[in-house]
């Protein structure tokens, strides 16, 4: 049998410029502090009219972003506040603080994860607890809060959670991580059906591998490596391919959508 040639790697297209589909609404974004999926939502956000709240547990990284994006987009449209997932008091004063900059809260993207890589038979209670309790737990607080907020208003509004194929598929020394990220999934469905009847719509992305300078840092070559062979493009998404998906299901254009996880990926296998 011959054996299946690594894909050809092909460039990421063109970004994709903004058409407004957010026009008037807020949004608040956690762990959007950097380069990742969070900062390239916060981005898409506001070059699709919204006003955002950034948030993130890096104080320092999240003033620097904060104020670039403000700079680009208007300090009058970008505002940050630090929070930390695992808190619900910081929770709370989040999204107290979304309600008072704009009077009403329309959109929310729940990005906070933690990852790490140890075999389930090493795993200590530690790394099992800290990966769930900002992945899965951080989501869980931070949908309770907006689904709240939403209710009361009664002027509907969207979810979106950051899940992962790795909720879905195996990988080793990922046992922690696939756990939350699959308990992400399950969430999601279990609170579109709670929303509904209020008009508010909860939905999840599930990335496969979208690659930035913090996760290059923090994830060995070899296993980014094995990980792009497995995409059908032969490389891993940009940042803001995944933020495009998030916009179109916190957008109008997603109007009878809920409850789904929409894979963002190109993996073969």
């Amino acid at each position: 049998m011959t054996p299946e040639k690594p894909p050809t790697a092909h460039p990421a297209p063109p970004y994709v410029p903004g058409h407004g589909l957010l026009a008037g609404r807020t949004a608040v974004v956690t762990a959007a502090a950097g380069t990742g999926i969070g900062g390239a939502t916060a981005r898409r956000l506001l070059e699709e009219g919204a006003d955002v709240l950034l948030s993130d547990a890096h104080a320092r990284r999240l003033k620097e972003y904060g104020a670039a994006l403000a700079a680009e987009f208007g300090a009058g449209r970008v505002a940050a506040q630090p929070c930390d997932v695992t808190d619900e008091a910081q929770v709370t004063a989040l999204f107290e603080h979304a309600e008072r900059l704009h009077g009403r809260l329309d959109v929310v993207v729940n990005n906070a994860g933690l990852g790490g890589s140890a075999d389930l038979v090493a795993m200590t209670d530690d790394q099992w607890t800290a990966v769930l309790d900002v992945t899965l737990n951080g989501t869980f607080r931070c949908t309770r809060a907006a689904l709240r907020r939403m209710r009361a208003a009664g002027r509907g509004g969207v979810v979106v959670n950051n899940a992962s194929v790795v909720g879905w598929r195996a990988q080793r020394g990922q046992a922690h991580y696939a756990a939350a990220k699959a308990g992400v999934m399950a969430l999601t469905r279990c609170a579109a059906v709670e929303a509904a009847a209020y008009g508010v719509r909860v939905n999840a992305v599930s990335p496969s591998l979208a690659v930035h300078p913090h996760l290059a840092k923090v994830t060995g070559e070899e296993l980014l490596t094995e990980l792009t062979g497995r995409e059908a493009f032969g490389r891993s998404a940009e940042p803001w391919e995944v933020a495009n998906v998030i916009v179109f299901l916190a957008s109008d254009y997603a109007s009878y959508m809920t409850g789904e996880t929409v894979p963002v990926s190109s993996q073969r296998a």
